[in-house]
């Protein structure tokens, strides 16, 4: 794993003191302190929208699309045994000066082994998000991308993931929300499960949500995945459910050609007609991305976005009113630099 300019300034001034008083350190022994050292990464994303709602207005948007900070490290704990962690920041503002600063996006630590599998504790991407969620997660801008009704969230999760057994592997995850987490909330214990299989190019995961969070709907969420890879070309589909709520159906494909890679989804969601406040809402997005590798270190990429549904995208008219329409597009380029 390559090490920054900045860890490796860190290890300088770590070791600077030691150097002096043991000058007959050996190579290998500094860079074993070194390796020692976290890891230093990040990135700078800026993107560029075109944002039009049919019958309504038209905006232009210069934004950070989520710029990170993060430092991790692993070390072994025992022979088989590796303790882990891992912190990383987003929310900088990077396209404004007077940006009001970062906040904790992923925050976690924990311990991994060939033969327990893997558990760690904090805010993470949860595991059903990891499982069965690909499409809505892969795209860029993704403003218009359909969402997925589940309700645990990524914080005060616990989580664990089994080793593979012949391509199989188990996931969970419980959240604890305690007496304070909200106000007027009881605490919860919210969880979910899922199960991988992966063999030679196909890969097929289930996955569900208890939403135990008190949303005023107790029925759980069930998602399944399905993906072929075929040399340069990967397909996935997706459907996830959840009763007196919705339905969201998904299909991606995505083909790489030397540095370049082209995607193209389709998404429906339908709600329930007794989902009274989404009744009669349904809405589909195809998405289109062409992405371009300059190096190992920066790619750009050009988004579009068509969006359609029965007047389901709001906006405010002329007058201040709110008013509604069935379609909306979204043009969008952007660039991201990354170590």
């Amino acid at each position: 794993m390559k090490k920054t300019l900045l860890a490796s300034a860190i290890a300088v001034a770590t070791f600077s003191g030691a150097a002096a008083a043991q000058t007959t350190m050996s190579a290998s022994e500094l860079a074993a302190k070194m390796d020692s050292m976290p890891t230093v990464y990040g990135n700078i994303q800026y993107a560029l929208a075109h944002d039009n709602f049919d019958g309504g207005p038209s905006t232009v948007e210069h934004f950070d699309n989520g710029s990170t900070l993060g430092v991790l490290h692993d070390h072994e704990i025992a022979p088989g045994v590796t303790g882990f962690f891992k912190l990383e920041l987003d929310g900088f503002g990077a396209d404004e000066k007077d940006s009001d600063g970062a906040n904790i996006d992923e925050a976690y630590i924990g311990v991994k082994g060939d033969s327990f599998g893997q558990v760690w504790i904090g805010s993470d991407d949860s595991t059903y998000e990891r499982a069965v969620t690909e499409i809505s997660e892969y795209f860029e801008v993704a403003t218009l991308n359909q969402g997925v009704d589940y309700t645990t969230g990524e914080g005060d999760l616990i989580q664990y993931m089994s080793p593979s057994f012949g391509g199989l592997s188990v996931w969970a995850a419980v959240q604890v929300n305690g007496d304070g987490e909200a106000p007027g909330a009881d605490k919860s214990y919210p969880y979910q499960l899922a199960a991988v299989y992966e063999m030679d190019a196909l890969e097929l995961a289930a996955a569900v949500d208890s939403n135990d969070n008190g949303d005023g709907n107790g029925e759980n969420t069930y998602g399944v995945r399905a993906s072929f890879n075929a040399g340069d070309l990967r397909v996935t589909g997706e459907f996830h459910t959840r009763k007196d709520a919705s339905d969201t159906f998904g299909v991606i494909g995505y083909y790489t050609l030397g540095a370049n890679q082209f995607a193209l989804s389709y998404e429906l969601t339908q709600y329930d007609d007794n989902a009274s406040s989404n009744a009669g809402l349904d809405s589909d997005t195809i998405t289109l991305q062409a992405l371009h590798n300059l190096s190992d270190n920066m790619y750009v990429y050009f988004e579009g976005y068509l969006g359609g549904g029965d007047e389901v995208y709001e906006y405010t008219d002329a007058l201040g009113n709110a008013a509604f329409t069935d379609e909306r597009s979204i043009a969008s380029v952007g660039a991201v630099y990354y170590f």
